[in-house]
């Protein structure tokens, strides 16, 4: 099945919206996984079997593996999702990107190495650098547009023919790169203004919205501006709201309390601008 079909029928099996990050820092869980010789996984599984059936999306960010010399654990966590939880797909968040040979093997990396459903990436080095990816037709390209941080307004927001870049990237996204029906868009919900413009954009594309939970995106608006009109369209990531919601032995409880309440919260302003 192409991921955005996987997507699309996350979105209404689940009756969710929601994409759990899965960020593990051995500094933050609980004492008693720390010292175990595949903490980070343990750590996941749990995080996993606790919220499956809240999500539409698990997205794991390779700079937590890669920094504790965990890819193993990476690679198992993907593969338990996969064998687990069938039908849940995994949104490798990577923002990889290169030119030539290297773009290729970056893409390689994900989807043949990491089984990853889908991929995030940096547009900025244009569409040759993306090709390698986007030449996956049955895999996700996620495509940094409007990105949550503060510092997004640095370079997104700079001005070339009187329009601002995200905006320019969001057209070519969907006009130019999209022949396969692949390309997603990262947009966070810090940004609601502009998760409406871009929304205008690009019609129903899908877009990945990070930004809720610990950045303080406000999920109203994110929804309000970005919901496509069937009240789907947008896979709305919380990561360490989730997975960092309790410190104890209880911590898979928290989580899940935290994912359910947000998954609750945004399927309620999803049916309330429906009517």
């Amino acid at each position: 099945m192409r991921f955005v079909e996987m997507i699309r029928s996350a979105w209404t099996r689940q009756d969710s919206l929601l994409c759990v990050g899965l960020d593990p820092d051995p500094r933050r869980m609980p004492s008693g996984l720390r010292t175990a010789p595949d903490s980070i996984f343990d750590f996941n599984r749990a995080i996993i079997d606790a919220t499956a059936d809240l999500v539409c999306a698990f997205k794991p960010q390779i700079a937590y593996y890669a920094a504790a010399d965990a890819e193993r654990q990476l690679k198992e966590t993907i593969e338990y999702i996969h064998a687990a939880h069938q039908g849940i797909p995994v949104i490798l968040d990577a923002k990889r990107n290169d030119i030539g040979s290297t773009a290729a093997m970056y893409a390689r990396e994900a989807f043949d190495r990491y089984e990853a459903d889908a991929v995030t990436v940096n547009p900025y080095l244009g569409f040759d650098s993306l090709e390698p990816f986007l030449e996956r037709s049955d895999k996700g390209v996620v495509v940094l547009c409007r990105t949550s941080n503060p510092g997004a307004r640095d370079v997104q927001d700079l001005i070339s023919d009187g329009r601002k870049l995200f905006a320019i990237i969001a057209e070519k996204a969907a006009r130019e790169w999209n022949r396969n029906g692949n390309v997603l868009l990262v947009v966070g919900a810090t940004y609601p203004r502009e998760l409406r413009e871009v929304r205008a954009i690009v019609g129903e594309m899908p877009l990945l919205v990070p930004g809720i939970g610990a950045q303080g995106g406000d999920v109203e608006q994110a929804v309000m501006n970005g919901k496509t009109p069937d009240g789907a369209g947008m896979i709305m990531n919380s990561s360490r709201g989730v997975i960092y919601a309790g410190h104890g032995r209880d911590f898979a409880t928290a989580a899940r309390n935290a994912a359910s309440n947000l998954r609750d919260e945004i399927n309620r302003h999803r049916q309330a601008h429906d009517e």
